[in-house]
């Protein structure tokens, strides 16, 4: 899952972006207003979290821009514990939730993971297709009860098309989900990871559509 994370405060920030990418999470941060409109419109993400307070003007101002181009992604905010009306604006222009500082990254995830399932209109925090079962909250796979170790990269892919179930998923959007900013990408990343992940739980359950990307087919699991 990639994020934006648009947080000014270096000690919260760094802290913040170790701790989720550390959690499987590729994050982009950013520091103020400016750089967070840049971001968002050269680059997709599934999640912004959102501080309100910046340098060169307001969180606000970047989630009203969000809405305004009909960016749909989930915004979460991050206010200060005596902001109510920060809070009250926020969710009015379109935020989808909100944490006060300070905060557990524990909890954090939780909520980053039910935005994400809410935006998918997933209900289930599992996903089961083909006799796998995925965990995002606790980063594990098992296949027909057994446990299967995957590292970051695959997880994550196998997240994406699995959300994704009966569309295809292109490399390119792949790639995006895979890497931060500075991260180098190599030609193959995306080839060489779905066979991995084939070769540990087995050839039928991604599929290729040369030309265009990836796909499982739905099931009622």
């Amino acid at each position: 899952m990639k994020l934006l994370l648009v947080e000014d405060d270096f000690l919260i920030g760094s802290g913040t972006e170790k701790a989720l990418t550390s959690e499987g999470f590729m994050v982009d941060w950013v520091k103020s207003k400016e750089d967070a409109l840049a971001a968002t419109k050269v680059q997709h993400y599934d999640l912004v979290i959102l501080d309100i307070r910046l340098p060169d003007g307001s969180g606000l101002d970047v989630l009203a821009s969000l809405r305004n181009n009909s960016q749909k992604m989930p915004v979460l905010m991050l206010t200060a514990l005596n902001q109510t009306s920060d809070r009250v604006k926020g969710l009015d222009l379109g935020a989808d939730d909100y944490l006060v500082k300070p905060f557990e990254i524990s909890e954090l995830c939780a909520r980053i993971r039910a935005l994400h399932r809410r935006n998918h209109g997933i209900a289930q925090p599992l996903l089961v297709i083909h006799g796998v079962s995925m965990n995002p909250a606790s980063h594990t796979i098992t296949q027909n009860g057994k446990i299967i170790d995957l590292g970051v990269k695959e997880f994550a892919i196998l997240q994406t098309i699995f959300e994704r179930a009966g569309r295809v998923v292109t490399k390119s959007d792949l790639e995006e989900n895979l890497y931060s900013w500075g991260e180098e990408v190599s030609s193959n990343a995306v080839e060489v990871l779905v066979h991995r992940i084939r070769k540990k739980l087995g050839t039928d359950i991604i599929k290729t559509i040369r030309g265009v990307g990836y796909i499982t087919e739905a099931t009622n699991e």
